[in-house]
């Protein structure tokens, strides 16, 4: 049982939505800036957009052959893979409820394993956390993994993810500048459900980012500093980069896509890249186009982000 709920823990971190603390969240009603943004306020805007608090409701589901793929690679050896669908909601008329959420994997080890995920208003109430374990025909619960695990063998940690929040870390606005790169991608890589993987993505070479420099708070931690560069229209944070001792130590590629919608933060996951600069060792969670629904196309029940939900999941 143990060995179940910590592969299950490190596994499902990446669909999870935050972890609250004892400080104000950022939600849905945070607003656009006028006027130069302050580093902290930039902060608070990356992780709008990364939470995906600008809509009521948000999903990554299965359409036809095509679903998300998170692929994790060490140097030298054969990737592994997990798929996955996602369901959050935001738009509860129980003022004590701000966001629940249903995860689902659909292949691997974990096939058949779902989480429902409550995220409660009141910011000193932890979430509450239920899984759905296939084998046993039973509902469990968890309480919240520490920041700095890694999950499901790869190169994004809790805090990378879900839990690590702007007033975790002191910003710094160290100026504007042109991103020139294209973002990573593991090479050379064809897996079941990813037959011919998206190419590295070149969006965001040639657009204005913000340099943020964000520095935690917590001593004796696994990185010193992080460099962020978030577009400085979308907040879309396209790169990050990880020092210790004066060394980059990690990076973090996001690719993004836009929604089309009004608000130039509405945008979601086109994949995120990952490399442990010390091992080598690669993760891309890959996110098609066609499986991503927002507000009135996630047309589900309430009862759907229920436990009730979670007993249905077909192994």
């Amino acid at each position: 049982m143990l060995r179940i709920r910590a592969l299950v823990i490190c596994a499902l971190s990446m669909l999870l939505v935050p972890m609250s603390q004892a400080a104000t969240l950022i939600d849905k009603h945070l607003p656009y800036p006028q006027g130069k943004p302050s580093a902290e306020q930039i902060a608070e805007q990356v992780f709008f957009v990364n939470q995906f608090h600008v809509y009521n409701r948000y999903a990554i589901v299965k359409s036809g052959k095509s679903i998300t793929v998170i692929i994790n690679k060490p140097k030298g050896s054969r990737p592994t893979t997990l798929t996955v669908e996602r369901y959050k909601r935001n738009d509860w008329s129980d003022p004590k409820i701000r966001s629940k959420e249903v995860a689902i994997f659909r292949s691997g080890k974990l096939k058949g394993t779902g989480m429902l995920i409550v995220d409660y208003a009141d910011d000193s109430k932890p979430q509450s956390y239920s899984i759905w374990l296939p084998a046993l025909r039973k509902i469990r619960r968890f309480a919240q993994p520490p920041h700095d695990d890694a999950w499901g063998g790869t190169d994004f940690t809790f805090g990378d993810v879900i839990l690590r929040k702007p007033f975790h870390e002191t910003h710094q606005l160290l100026g504007t500048e042109t991103f020139k790169d294209c973002l990573g991608t593991i090479s050379g890589v064809k897996v079941k459900w990813l037959p011919n993987p998206p190419a590295s993505s070149c969006k965001p070479k040639g657009k204005q980012v913000y340099k943020l420099k964000s520095t935690t708070k917590r001593k004796n931690w696994w990185y010193d500093h992080r460099i962020g560069y978030v577009d400085v229209e979308t907040f879309a944070d396209y790169r990050t980069e990880y020092f210790k001792g004066g060394k980059k130590v990690k990076v973090i590629d996001r690719d993004w896509v836009s929604a089309g919608k009004r608000d130039p933060r509405a945008l979601y996951w086109g994949y995120w890249y990952g490399k442990n600069l010390k091992t080598g060792h690669e993760t891309w969670a890959v996110v098609p186009r066609s499986v991503n629904r927002i507000d009135g196309q996630v047309a589900k029940p309430d009862d759907f982000w229920s436990k009730k939900s979670l007993r249905k999941i077909k192994r």
